[in-house]
């Protein structure tokens, strides 16, 4: 019984860490579609970007046998917190140099072209092996404190530094959106032709949020890199890292942080946890085809509350300020 008790508490701690993080791509998402209207489908690009910047830049050269195996542009051995940094600054400055180039362009062909620089991001990453080992990846990354606590509390430990930098973008986040400039990104979303009439440079707001929300999903990247400890770049495919957190923002709500959060942890737990269910109940000789009917059942669950809900479970606030 014990045993049992703890399999499902260790389980439970890894689920909440992953749709933690998860809830930090929707919350970046969230300041590009929910608050400014920009059709980013390529989120998959800056979560690599994160993962594989603040894997280089904390784990270290490989040494000796290994080198004939891993090969790898740079390891700098840099504490993680320096890896996250780094994550987000780099995530940022490509995404400013795509915001340039992209954000004149309509919602469509904005939606195009962002997803296939996170395609080409991610093709990058696989051929180019110097860079990051290629299609094997990079394995072994360091872990925040790892060598502290005994290896069955570790994932308690990182679910408390992920749950402390899901609360800080939150709060940041809240702050920001209930400020002039936040006010400034709602009104670019509604009519920008009426906030440029306004004296507003809506190209300049549009490419601070651009690169806002992806500095948060560069974070993100960097989190789910030393979660994993390992990385390849069959990871960052449109399903897993993009549009499975478009699927968390419509249903939690786009345009509320809270929302963006409890469609984060709802989702991430249909696709954790429909498995097991799908296993039990399907004919023999069907398993190795169960998990793709989750993929039904996130689509359905979409449909469902787009039909019934299109603001999603909670909504957008329309209170910018309390005061």
């Amino acid at each position: 019984m014990g045993m049992e008790i703890g399999g499902i508490l260790n389980f439970l701690v890894s689920f909440a860490i992953m749709a933690s993080i998860y809830a930090i791509f929707s919350m970046g998402l969230n300041v590009h579609w929910g608050y400014t209207g920009l059709l980013n489908f390529g989120i998959a690009g800056f979560f690599a970007v994160g993962a594989y910047t603040s894997a280089l830049v904390t784990s270290p050269m490989p040494t000796g046998v290994l080198t004939n195996y891993v090969k790898q542009a740079f390891g700098l051995n840099l504490p993680f917190l320096v890896g996250v940094v780094a994550a987000a600054m780099v995530s940022g400055l490509i995404a400013a140099l795509i915001g340039l180039l992209t954000l004149r362009l309509s919602e469509g062909y904005l939606a195009i072209s962002t997803i296939g620089i996170a395609e080409s991001i991610r093709i990058f990453f696989n051929n180019e092996s110097w860079l990051a080992n290629g299609p094997q990846g990079l394995i072994g990354l360091p872990q925040p404190l790892h060598d502290l606590f005994p290896p069955g509390y570790y994932n308690y430990v990182y679910l408390v530094i992920v749950l402390a930098f899901l609360a800080v973008i939150y709060v940041a986040l809240e702050r920001g959106i209930r400020s002039p400039w936040g006010r400034v990104l709602r009104a670019v979303r509604e009519d920008e032709v009426m906030a440029s009439a306004d004296g507003k440079n809506v190209f300049l707001f549009r490419l601070q949020a651009l690169i806002l929300g992806a500095m948060i999903m560069g974070i993100g990247g960097a989190l789910y890199a030393h979660f994993s400890a390992a990385i390849q770049p069959s990871v960052f495919e449109p399903l897993f890292g993009t549009f499975i957190i478009w699927a968390m923002l419509t249903l939690g709500g786009t345009g509320n942080n809270k929302g963006a959060i409890l469609g984060s942890f709802i989702v991430w737990a249909l696709w954790s946890w429909s498995t097991f269910v799908i296993l039990k109940i399907v004919p023999r000789g069907f398993e190795t085809r169960a998990p793709f009917i989750r993929y039904v059942l996130i689509g359905l669950l979409l449909v469902i509350i787009l039909l019934r809900r299109p603001k999603g479970i909670i909504g957008e606030e329309r209170q910018v300020s309390r005061f």
